[in-house]
């Protein structure tokens, strides 16, 4: 059956049919050109910054539009744009890595508790709920300041905190699979258990991860960033989130400090969330987008 599938429904017709249908979404096409221009931003900070984000200088508190200075100083004289341009790097990094590891863990989690169901779905499923029902930033909080705030660190401890939805949304997926004939047909081939749900029935949930995913993203940015306002950011490394800390006792003379760093953040969870709703539209062949 699924190579009957295959057969009539080409990958290549498949993708120009997604994308078809992605473009027709408003919001899905804002939101992709807002990460694709997170991206280009990030990879060119070393040409586009001005200067170095960790310089200091005696040119402190300077408003936006001072020459050197296209969107002013902060307390230390660091150049704000320049710290906003690197800024971007770790953002991307921290969400994109920590999206990638809650989606692996939630995507095997998810397609055991789905497969075998019985005590394993209870389990696990006990286990989900537990990570659910506890306040993820409190517990960011709390492992962070015991065990410190290095960039990977920060990506573990988010990552690690973020993958129940993209288990219960496999979980629901592989249930609703596992009795399909398709799978029916692999057992009596006598393919292993492992091998059926990861060649047979995980590339036909791989839609709705691809969305949790770009959702996931936004958040970790964004649990990320509130970190690093907290001071629990990596102090070697220059962040929005560390922008904004520092900002807090500049709020009324030096606006500058805070609002760049928070319109990057922004604009990046905003582009994120813009396009998992575009693929969700696209992935989502009932939706006539």
């Amino acid at each position: 059956m699924a190579t009957v599938l295959a057969t009539e429904i080409p990958p290549a017709a498949g993708g120009r049919e997604f994308w078809r249908r992605f473009r027709r979404s408003r919001a899905g096409v804002i939101g992709l050109s807002l990460v694709v221009l997170l991206v280009v931003v990030a990879l060119a900070a070393p040409l586009l910054a001005p200067r170095d984000p960790q310089t200091t200088s005696m040119v402190t508190l300077n408003p936006p539009g001072t020459p050197g200075h296209p969107l002013g100083t902060d307390n230390l004289g660091r150049d704000i744009l320049s710290g906003v341009l690197w800024g971007s790097r770790v953002s991307l990094t921290v969400g994109v890595c920590a999206a990638a590891t809650a989606v692996l863990l939630g995507v095997f989690i998810g397609s055991l508790a789905g497969f075998y169901g019985g005590w394993a779905d209870a389990v696990l499923g006990r286990i989900t709920e537990l990570f659910q029902v506890i306040p993820r930033f409190v517990l960011a909080l709390l492992v962070v300041a015991l065990f410190g705030s290095g960039l990977w660190k920060l990506i573990a401890v988010i990552g690690i905190l973020s993958w129940p939805q993209a288990a219960r949304v496999v979980r629901g997926q592989v249930m609703a699979l596992r009795g399909a004939a398709y799978v029916d047909a692999a057992r009596v081939l006598g393919l292993r258990n492992a091998r059926i749900i990861f060649s047979e029935i995980l590339p036909n949930v791989l839609a709705p991860v691809v969305v949790i995913g770009s959702l996931d993203v936004a958040g970790a940015i964004l649990l990320e960033a509130s970190l690093g306002f907290f001071g629990l950011g990596d102090p070697n490394l220059v962040s929005w989130g560390m922008m904004l800390n520092n900002a807090q006792a500049h709020l009324r003379e030096a606006w500058w400090m805070s609002v760049f760093p928070g319109l990057g953040i922004s604009l990046a969870v905003l582009g994120f969330n813009l396009m998992g709703d575009g693929l969700n539209d696209a992935a989502n062949p009932r939706l006539d987008v």
